[in-house]
């Protein structure tokens, strides 16, 4: 065993590497049980997308599913039925991290916002994220983003509003930190290449160079998560146990140094294969029926 590896798992604070498999179901079931801090949060069911209206009732059948394990849910529209989604997470004691989506179409950028400002008015957005991932797309300019960070920020002057996107754009564009009550950053060992092996140790890292980005204001880890199948991205291999293995290592990490993050994702969603290939489907805790994937 290398050096690296057993410096993470003194990071995981537990050793898993001889667990088996039911070893380790049981530790994540355990886990979800004292509930993670977050999840990444999609009401969409078999043949949804991007575009497709979401109804109250599917929303309420799909956050009864993970209500039991999360404290918080993060969000990543507010059109389309989305909007509703803060409300009915508020009322069953779930706090929101609501998103604002927003790329190219200026026009539906602007009924994001609105229902966004709306949502917050009444009471139902803990923090809010305006745009995901923008600059990473290069669907925005800077100033661009600035404007609709600087549009949240005036019209809900009691909310956190920060903006979401890969660890490193925090450091390559230093006035959108400046903006943000909170940097909400999206960090993947996967995405990079990353084997499992070593992708705890290097998400420390991504952790690590978003908060010194920060100078001093709060990070969260908007997303991370593990894929269990799909194509390998360079060293970074989907599978079973390498998903496993990863979600047990970001929460033990995360309670041991009282870091907020969000998992991504709640369930596996089959319309993602479009834009991330074959491993797109597969992120979930849960799949697509919603059962459990892991204990």
């Amino acid at each position: 065993m290398s050096n690296l590896y057993q410096r993470r798992l003194s990071l995981a604070g537990i050793d898993i590497s001889s667990m088996s498999t039911e070893e380790l179901r049981r530790l994540v079931l355990k886990i979800l049980e004292a509930k993670i801090h977050g999840i990444s949060f999609s009401p969409y069911t078999e043949g949804q997308g991007p575009g497709a209206i979401v109804t109250e009732a599917q929303i309420r059948e799909r956050l009864a599913v993970i209500e039991p394990y999360v404290r918080w849910i993060r969000t990543f529209s507010c059109t389309d039925g989305h909007e509703m989604i803060p409300a009915i997470a508020r009322e069953k004691g779930i706090k929101t991290l609501v998103g604002v989506w927003l790329d190219d179409d200026h026009e539906h950028n602007e009924l994001e916002l609105e229902n966004a400002i709306r949502v917050a008015r009444e009471g139902h957005v803990d923090i809010l994220g305006v745009g995901n991932e923008v600059l990473l797309r290069g669907d925005l300019s800077e100033d661009e983003l600035l404007d609709y960070i600087r549009r949240a920020k005036e019209a809900m002057p009691g909310v956190e509003v920060g903006y979401v996107d890969a660890y490193f754009e925090f450091t390559t564009h230093p006035r959108i930190t400046e903006a943000c009550d909170v940097v909400l950053a999206n960090c993947y060992p996967f995405w990079e290449g990353c084997p499992a092996e070593h992708a705890l140790l290097y998400m420390t890292e991504m952790y690590r160079t978003a908060v010194a980005a920060a100078n001093g204001k709060r990070v969260i880890v908007s997303e991370t998560g593990w894929p269990n199948i799909g194509t390998a991205e360079g060293g970074a291999v989907p599978s079973y146990e390498n998903a496993i293995k990863y979600f047990v290592d970001t929460c033990q990490w995360a309670e041991a140094e009282d870091i907020e993050f969000f998992y991504f994702s709640s369930f596996d969603e089959a319309w993602k294969v479009d834009a991330e290939g074959d491993v797109g489907a597969f992120w979930g805790l849960w799949d697509k029926d919603g059962n459990p994937k892991y204990w």
